[in-house]
């Protein structure tokens, strides 16, 4: 499964609604800039971490791959999982990439942009984490 997919940081021509765990107006995360701000509010509870590239597909436990998220958010990324999944086991997708957005010197990404589709077919799949 893993040779299908390509790693880039940089999800069939369904509608993908922007899923949120709450208003993204109600967080700010912007005094997050760096990786041990962001452990300890994970060592609080207060953030979580997850792999931007599923490691159902190959994604790996490395610091260019790790985000911390707020709580809700690593449900809605495991949701968006399991479906690609279904996709690819259907022979609908064979690529995919995950694109995270930030807000100034952040490191809690404020969206995430997966972007699924198939080599020699038509359609994609595009849903957008809305985080804050």
């Amino acid at each position: 499964m893993k040779r299908f997919f390509a790693i880039l940081f940089s999800a069939f021509c369904m509608a993908a609604p922007q899923a949120s765990a709450s208003e993204p107006a109600d967080l700010d995360y912007s005094q997050v800039t760096t990786r041990d701000a962001a452990e300890e509010l994970a060592r609080k509870g207060a953030l979580f971490k997850i792999l931007l590239f599923p490691a159902e597909f190959g994604g790996e436990e490395v610091a260019a791959n790790v985000v911390y998220v707020p709580a809700g958010i690593p449900e809605i990324k495991d949701q968006l999982t399991g479906t690609l999944i279904r996709f690819y086991e259907e022979g609908s997708i064979d690529k995919l990439t995950v694109e995270p957005e930030y807000k100034g010197k952040s490191i809690v990404p404020s969206s995430i942009l997966m972007r699924a589709s198939h080599s020699t077919k038509e359609g994609k799949f595009e849903p957008i984490i809305e985080i804050w």
